[in-house]
């Protein structure tokens, strides 16, 4: 029963389909259009150039002579007592405590050159700092910032002491701050302050 039934529904579906009739359409006619000619743009009415409006100028920054800054604050530290002369010391490069931006690269330089003829200390120089931060992997712009990162450092490059600055307070105007520690024990054994010059 259920085959006849299946056979009639398709039977029934065959004798529908060919009851339908298809129309064909016939496609829309194409007409050929003519080319137009193009017509000018008009150009829009012309304004009057005012002047262009003069632009402020940014106000100069100020600028810190380091080297007047810091010469004070290490020639007090060449001069203290309990300093081995002929000792290697590491510069470590000026932290950033201020408010602003602060150029650091100028005010360790400053440092540096300061001490470069003291007759007191040896420095450690900049590619011998560059090879012990690689050794230790850091990175070659790495600012320690930290004393105990300063005194590991120190000690890869056999120095016996370490010069820990830092700048706080009011960028424009930073105050100074220095410490020299001993490597073997991290004691700082001389410590100063002082305000940046103009």
């Amino acid at each position: 029963m259920i085959r006849s039934l299946q056979r009639s529904g398709a039977l029934l579906f065959a004798l529908m389909l060919t009851g339908c009739v298809i129309k064909q359409q016939t496609p829309a006619p194409v007409e050929p259009t003519q080319p137009t000619t193009p017509t000018q743009p008009v150009p829009p009415p012309t304004q009057p150039q005012q002047p262009p409006e003069t632009v402020p100028q940014p106000p100069k920054l100020k600028t810190i002579n380091w080297s007047a800054s810091v010469q004070p604050l290490v020639a007090n530290m060449v001069q203290s007592a309990g300093v081995n002369p002929g000792s290697v010391l590491m510069v470590d490069r000026i932290k950033n405590s201020t408010n602003g931006a602060l150029q650091s690269d100028k005010a360790t330089d400053a440092i540096q050159n300061a001490l470069a003829n003291n007759g007191k200390f040896t420095l450690v120089t900049p590619e011998q700092l560059a090879q012990a931060k690689q050794a230790l992997g850091l990175s070659a712009d790495d600012s320690l910032n930290s004393r105990s990162k300063a005194i590991g450092l120190a000690r890869n490059v056999n120095a016996q002491y370490v010069l820990y600055s830092n700048a706080a307070g009011d960028v424009k105007s930073p105050t100074l701050q220095m410490q020299l520690m001993l490597v073997q024990t991290g004691e700082i054994i001389w410590s100063g302050n002082g305000v940046a010059q103009p």
